[in-house]
């Protein structure tokens, strides 16, 4: 697959200072798991729009987005973005420890979504 049959392409969210908080969470995980979550970005980026059990928007928070990634050892993780301009750009993510997304979470994609870069 070549760069233009993609859908939507990935951006990272970039802080006032130039941090990717998303790259940099990438980094830390294992290899495996970064080729799990790297796997399921792509499969965003030529299937776009793609629903459950990869990805599904929050009802609660119109314009955002999750990838749902089931990394080893049982963990779970997730990549909160939004579309903005033909681009998928990676806001957020964590490991989930809940059943539930805590509201934490979804408010610092918000406000990284918002514009409102933390730094």
């Amino acid at each position: 697959m070549t760069d233009d049959q993609k859908r939507v392409a990935v951006a990272f969210f970039r802080t006032n200072s130039g941090r990717e908080p998303v790259r940099e969470w990438l980094k830390e995980l294992d290899a495996d798991d970064r080729q799990i979550v790297g796997n399921d970005l792509q499969t965003l980026e030529y299937g776009w729009p793609i629903g459950m059990p990869l990805c599904r928007s929050f009802k609660s928070h119109k314009g955002l987005w999750e990838v749902r990634s089931n990394l080893s050892s049982g963990r779970i993780a997730r990549v909160l973005f939004c579309v903005n301009r033909g681009r998928m750009v990676l806001l957020h993510a964590f490991i989930k420890k809940t059943q539930k997304t805590p509201m934490r979470e979804l408010d610092v994609a918000v406000r990284r979504m918002k514009g409102e870069g933390d730094d």
